[in-house]
């Protein structure tokens, strides 16, 4: 069984961010990084137990709040999706210092897209693995469309998801407009796992079409039959990072 570490990292803004590295029990066959959802945070069941299955896999995890959630500091209102990449290249940076380079970037649903924009910015990253992730990042707009008007013209609004109240703000939708992963998931020149649930009716399977065809060998695809998006179904989220396990032991720094 693995255990937990937690830590602590300063973020692309300055606040200090809250993190889990889930260690393996064993042989450590490598280290790798965890983005989750939009708003979900680092104890989210997909979250946690994706990570504490690689970890009894042999792959050690950091997984952490992004800005404003969770035990993180600062104001979620006012990050967007590039203080989300920023912060995942933080997050790589603390575990290299530390003296566990990252070779993994595993990211779920938003933190998906956020991994393949962040990739090119780790040099020592072997690999990177998605799951129910949006071809682009515009694509989380949909859940706050019927406010996207006063969001604009007001340059704030409040909105429900999922029963929890958040802040959006004008700078967070021009930057997920300006955001496009089309040459990022082209020039990754990292192998990539794309796993994907068809009957997922938050992302749609196309995204993952879509980042698969974008994307260039070596390349895999891999389907989460009777997943849904958020893996929250017994057994969904270990199974998925079995998968990952797998699939990226070839690529993995083994570590002492």
């Amino acid at each position: 069984m693995s255990r937990s570490e937690k830590v602590s990292f300063h973020g692309s803004t300055g606040e200090l961010l809250s993190g889990v590295v889930d260690l393996p029990e064993g042989r450590v066959l490598g280290w790798g990084v965890f983005s989750h959802g939009f708003t979900l945070g680092k104890d989210s069941p997909s979250a946690s137990r994706m990570c504490k299955a690689l970890a009894d896999s042999g792959v050690g995890m950091l997984r952490f709040d992004n800005l404003g959630l969770g035990e993180s500091a600062g104001l979620w209102s006012e990050g967007s999706f590039s203080h989300k990449v920023a912060d995942t290249v933080k997050a790589a940076e603390f575990m290299r210092e530390s003296g566990r380079a990252v070779s993994l970037l595993v990211g779920h649903s938003f933190g998906g897209a956020a991994v393949l924009a962040a990739a090119r910015e780790i040099p020592e990253l072997d690999a990177v693995a998605t799951v129910g992730a949006p071809f682009s990042p515009r694509h989380v707009a949909h859940v706050f469309d019927a406010a996207l008007d006063r969001i604009l013209s007001e340059g704030r609004a409040e909105v429900d998801l999922g029963g929890k109240r958040v802040e959006i703000r004008r700078h967070f939708v021009e930057d997920l407009e300006k955001a496009d992963l089309t040459d990022c998931i082209r020039q990754l020149r990292k192998p990539l796992l794309v796993l994907h649930s068809p009957t997922d009716n938050t992302v749609g399977i196309d995204n993952a079409s879509a980042i698969f065809q974008t994307a260039r060998h070596p390349r895999s695809f891999v389907s989460l039959e009777g997943s849904d998006h958020l893996l929250t179904g017994k057994g969904q989220a270990a199974r998925a990072a079995r998968i990952i396990a797998a699939w990226a032991d070839q690529y993995l720094d083994a570590g002492a």
